[in-house]
């Protein structure tokens, strides 16, 4: 039974219902597999010589297209000081995803799809509003979002081109928007005063190896990260979500809200419909510019222990992908799918432990 399948049925009496809901609970908890962490090695310090990237563009013919991410969620280690560490992790009770082909449409103009569909966020009532307030920048150029009182998600290539970390990356911080102040009066100052940044500073970084090892064709399917803030903040954040098929997001739609290079310092909303989906990404034409990488890409998904639909992060922004199919260039933007497999590995980064993963 898929996850959609388990939406609560309309005029079923209560104690008829309550069985049907426990099963969906205890299917939804059965989703998250279990990391079994076996040892840390010491790597030498990184060189830090990369070019920072706030947009990454991949190629992917049918061959890629078609062929699942493999389970491999080593993880590597990014301390402060500039030391790093390779994490080896077996999964416990993965379960096999079905393959999702992608139909392909008509070719369209990357990045902005016909008219621009993006809104800026601004004023106290919307930027300190949530989900708004969970959106942060990342010193290299990029966003993130909040996940925990201490953690941000946001894409790999944002600090690491696979072979290296950005030289950012050795001093990376996480800015937190800002309202301008007020006039003293209690009231705002002029629109034309933009909201200021907040920096904080990263403990540490975590990086799938399967960004930093694995062909570039494959590498997008790990294209996320996560950052370890060095004191707890205290806004709000978003929970993560396994990442359903379209029939299971209400309206089918995705949004997320990014820093884009072309409105500088200005907060970004955008939301589309997901146009398909392969087993390890989200294909969409939500509009989308460079430094929106790493956007939280959340949904309106079910909550089985809610009895409501809640705003859920299922994946993470990344970028712009070609696909070559039959000798044509198909064109999308791109957002990395939260897995199980994916989800029980960030559950195991914020945690530091299995036992809180079962279900999150």
């Amino acid at each position: 039974m898929s996850k959609s399948a388990c939406a609560p049925p309309l005029l079923v009496p209560f104690l008829l219902l309550l069985p049907f809901l426990l099963f969906c609970r205890s299917l939804e908890m059965r989703q998250v597999p279990t990391l079994i962490p076996h040892r840390s090695t010491p790597l030498r310090r990184s060189l830090f010589s990369a070019r920072p990237s706030p947009e990454l563009t991949t190629r992917c013919n049918s061959s890629c297209l078609h062929q699942r991410a493999s389970d491999n969620v080593d993880f590597e280690t990014l301390y402060s000081d500039g030391s790093r560490t390779l994490t080896t992790v077996e999964v416990e009770g993965a379960p096999q995803p079905r393959a999702r082909p992608v139909r392909h449409q008509r070719r369209v103009r990357r990045q902005i799809y016909g008219a621009d569909g993006r809104f800026n966020i601004q004023g106290d009532n919307f930027l300190l509003d949530y989900p708004f307030s969970a959106a942060v920048r990342i010193s290299t150029g990029c966003t993130g979002v909040l996940v925990s009182r201490r953690h941000v998600l946001t894409a790999a290539h944002c600090l690491h081109d696979g072979k290296d970390y950005v030289k950012g990356a050795r001093k990376l911080q996480v800015g937190f928007l800002v309202p301008p102040p007020t006039n003293g009066t209690g009231t705002e100052v002029p629109s034309d005063k933009k909201p200021t940044v907040r920096w904080a500073r990263v403990r540490r970084t975590r990086i799938p190896k399967g960004w930093i090892q694995g062909p570039r064709e494959f590498g997008v399917d790990f294209d996320y990260a996560l950052l370890e803030l060095r004191r707890p903040h205290r806004r709000p954040y978003m929970r993560l979500a396994v990442a359903p098929s379209p029939d299971g997001l209400a309206g089918r739609r995705v949004h997320f809200s990014g820093f884009d290079s072309d409105r500088a310092g200005e907060l970004v909303y955008r939301f589309c419909p997901v146009e398909e989906e392969s087993s390890d990404l989200i294909y969409q034409h939500c509009d989308a510019r460079p430094g929106a990488s790493g956007s939280g890409v959340y949904g309106r998904v079910w909550d089985n222990s809610l009895e409501r639909w809640e705003r859920k992060v299922i994946g993470i922004f990344s970028g712009h992908q070609w696909l070559e199919v039959d000798g044509e260039n198909r064109d999308y933007n791109v957002a990395v799918r939260i897995t199980p497999v994916k989800l029980a590995q960030i559950c195991y980064w914020l945690h530091g432990n299995s036992l809180d993963c079962s279900y999150h």
